[in-house]
């Protein structure tokens, strides 16, 4: 898929990160047999994509990345991302791998509540699980989807459900005022009250739209 190129200057870093995240969602879901569930994503409440996430430190790990969330609004169609970090410890990666490409499904509204009021913890704040991959995935295969956040990781070329245990998720304000203006609030940017939103951020959307569509 070939993306428009951008400017350097006022946002264009997190542009770049949106176009990235924007590939993740679609080669993920190219292979039927690594996808995330149709029925998981439709039920979705908010799904977060973290491309490169970055694996550091060696006989004590950690992680760390950016990214994009995204919220369904009450007509079904998704929100504006918010830009968020990820932090935590090194459990999820391969060994030798040094990045993976993360995303979150969020299945319950409390979650991204707790994040937008401050630093969320996968976890403590609120319980993740691998997610089921796969076309012939179910429900049955998920232990009674109890999980609140169910967490995917790709990383040479593997999709699968990983463990996200101690992972600290925030909203990047930073980023946001980048892109969106000063003064913004994540509230503001998916409730859609913010001025003009540059092409690659509706693509993002859009992308969500058709990963989650009936």
């Amino acid at each position: 898929m070939l993306l428009p190129a951008l400017s350097w200057g006022a946002g264009a870093e997190q542009l770049a990160l949106s176009q990235d995240a924007i590939v993740v969602l679609a080669e993920i879901q190219q292979i039927p047999e690594q996808r995330m569930p149709r029925w998981l994503l439709r039920n979705a409440e908010g799904i977060a994509v973290v491309p490169n996430v970055i694996k550091a430190g060696f006989v004590v790990g950690g992680r760390r990345g950016k990214g994009l969330l995204s919220v369904r609004a009450q007509d079904g169609t998704w929100s504006n991302p918010s830009f968020i970090t990820l932090t935590g410890g090194s459990i999820g990666f391969q060994a030798g791998v040094q990045s993976s490409d993360v995303v979150l499904v969020f299945k319950s509204r409390r979650g991204i509540e707790d994040l937008v009021r401050g630093k969320f913890t996968l976890g403590a704040d609120a319980s993740v699980a691998a997610g089921p991959v796969g076309r012939d995935a179910s429900a049955a295969t998920d232990v009674k989807l109890e999980a609140e956040v169910y967490a995917y990781s790709r990383s040479r070329g593997l999709f699968a459900g990983v463990a996200l245990d101690g992972t600290a998720l925030n909203i990047d304000h930073r980023a946001n005022e980048a892109v969106y203006g000063e003064d913004v609030t994540p509230r503001r940017i998916f409730a859609g009250l913010v001025g003009a939103v540059d092409d690659t951020l509706v693509e993002f959307r859009d992308r969500l739209d058709e990963q989650t569509a009936d």
